[in-house]
């Protein structure tokens, strides 16, 4: 099987002009990824790569006595290379509990990587954990450990172990692949008279309108009658998100006095621009982002607000918005079911869906992707949240990954995005951002890891940056100053909008009067001039795996 992907992989790089790949032959990444429990283990991904016959060792807990050391499964590494990514994974089960938190940490010499993967393993059957890692500094001897999150004494079993390591440019090789399979796709136009006979010769001129794959940012009321950020905007996205205006806390600030004059505007505004926009959010679980008068409610009045709330907004806006983002960051919070119960979030897709049944209903949640230290939303909590409200009738339709980073660490998010993946439902990166504690430079470098994974991964159906500007600044992370000039991140955002789209195109029919290309997904316009004869169409490029033909008549 291998084989024959890699000679896929050759194949393809070599039609397009791919220039690296005459003498690539590293390893392919393994999107396989398993949100099951089953009775026996899969093999190992990659043939188990450098762990390949390494027994399995026994580390005790630091500071443990002897008499009462915790031991964890362990790997002793040599000689682990700075700038490489790995991407690990094993099959784990446990004993003395019916299920545990399982993570796998990194120890070098220098430095401790605390989690590059996780998973909820169970008692009596075997779950697959996928992580992984990128070393800021090269190594001599390292211990990869399996450990209880909570050091509890539980006997941790792992089988089926692979690390596997990438060099950068066999990592960027792999992407550039899913973006020219994934994200692209063949195009032969035919050209012929109305008599059906080919011309030879004709020459094409061929142009992207639009885009197929959704790429924005936050906007805020700032760019209401601000037409140098309108302006800016719309020539580089084409979906966009409200930072604010939606929300509780904004358009009913005092009980009863509705307002929805601002997002109206900006509705306005995305509407003009043909942008499409999600809607966030419906209800946000942290409490200190409810309005004062909602906190001060309890018991039926709270339920009769909170149906008021649900009602006015997806009544006002139906079928307005692609997605909406129902009951935010509800794994690290919990205000709303605190104070009616544990079906409140049951109670609020349900609201929303028959308000709407035509908009996607996103869980949106931070630190799923960024991280797997957050034991409150790993990527195995997510999950778990995910089917507990899909049994209780929920219809759930979208994973919403925020993606606020600090220092990425793109095997783990790869391997996080390949078991969300499993479910088969959109994945979008909802507010992707980097912390501000990093200076502008190092700001941009980590955008573009970030976005280059988002975008080469098959699953992920967005990417929404979290950038409105205000005259102060912006959340996190700000593509340009006040003036619109481009700060060092709206560099990288410019620089990957000008590469993830089909550039002019020109060029002659051949012999057969035919004409092909590659183009990235979205919306053409091809013009075909014969000697004095001229026609100009559209066409649209969906994805799929076949050729797209175009007929034109001259």
């Amino acid at each position: 099987m291998r084989d024959i992907l890699t000679f896929s992989l050759l194949t393809f790089f070599l039609f397009i002009g791919f220039p690296l790949v005459a003498s690539y032959d590293g390893p392919l990444y393994d999107y396989t990824a398993y949100t099951e429990c089953k009775g026996h283990a899969e093999k190992a991904l990659y043939n188990g790569g450098i762990l390949t016959d390494q027994p399995v060792s026994f580390q005790s807990s630091i500071g443990d006595s002897a008499s009462n050391a915790v031991f964890w499964p362990a790997f002793i590494l040599q000689n682990l290379t700075q700038g490489t990514y790995y991407s690990f994974s094993s099959w784990v089960k446990i004993q003395g509990a019916e299920s545990a938190l399982i993570r796998a940490s990194l120890k070098t010499q220098d430095v401790t990587y605390e989690c590059i993967g996780t998973v909820i393993a169970r008692h009596r059957c075997w779950s697959f954990l996928k992580g992984g890692f990128v070393l800021s500094s090269p190594t001599g001897f390292s211990i990869l450990t399996l450990q209880n999150s909570d050091d509890k004494d539980i006997k941790i079993a792992i089988t089926s172990a692979s690390l596997q390591p990438f060099t950068e440019q066999q990592w960027n090789i792999n992407q550039q692949y899913i973006i020219n399979t994934q994200r692209k796709r063949a195009v032969t136009i035919h050209v012929s008279d109305k008599h059906g006979d080919k011309l030879q010769g004709a020459a094409i001129n061929i142009e992207q309108v639009s885009k197929d794959f959704p790429f924005g940012s936050a906007i805020a009321m700032t760019i209401l009658g601000n037409l140098p950020y309108q302006n800016w905007f719309v020539r580089r996205f084409n979906a966009a998100v409200f930072e604010n205006e939606l929300k509780w806390y904004a358009t009913e600030p005092d009980q009863g006095k509705v307002n929805y004059t601002v997002a109206d505007q900006m509705l306005e505004f995305v509407r003009a621009n043909q942008i499409m926009a999600r809607g966030h959010n419906i209800f946000w679980e942290d409490p200190k982002y409810a309005p004062q008068w909602v906190r001060d409610l309890t018991g039926p009045e709270l339920q009769s607000a909170v149906n008021s709330r649900i009602q006015s907004l997806m009544n006002k806006y139906k079928e307005e918005f692609i997605h909406w983002d129902v009951s935010n960051e509800m794994l690290h919070f919990d205000f709303y079911e605190q104070r009616l119960g544990p079906n409140a979030t049951l109670h609020f897709y349900e609201i929303a869906h028959m308000s709407d049944p035509l908009a996607t209903l996103f869980m949106n949640e931070f630190n799923v992707v960024e991280t797997c230290s957050d034991v409150n939303s790993t990527v195995d909590t997510y999950i778990s949240r995910l089917r507990e409200l899909q049994r209780g009738g929920v219809f759930m339709d979208g994973i919403g990954l925020e993606g606020h980073f600090t220092i990425p660490n793109p095997p783990l998010m790869r391997a996080i995005l390949d078991k969300l993946a499993t479910l088969g439902l959109p994945i979008w990166l909802t507010e992707v951002d980097i912390s501000n504690k990093l200076d502008k430079e190092a700001q941009a470098i980590y955008l573009e890891i970030v976005l280059r994974e988002g975008f080469s991964h098959p699953s992920v159906n967005g990417i929404m940056l979290w950038t409105a500007l205000h005259p102060n600044g912006c959340y996190e992370m700000c593509l340009t100053d006040s003036n619109f000039q481009n700060l060092p991140a709206g560099d990288v955002v410019d620089k990957l909008l000008k590469e993830w789209q089909t550039g002019v195109v020109e060029g002659q029919t051949d012999d057969h009067g035919s004409y092909s290309f590659y183009g990235f997904l979205g919306e053409y316009q091809v013009s075909v001039t014969y000697g004095n004869r001229r026609a100009n169409s559209t066409f649209s490029l969906s994805r799929g795996d076949e050729t797209r033909h175009y007929n034109i008549q001259l």
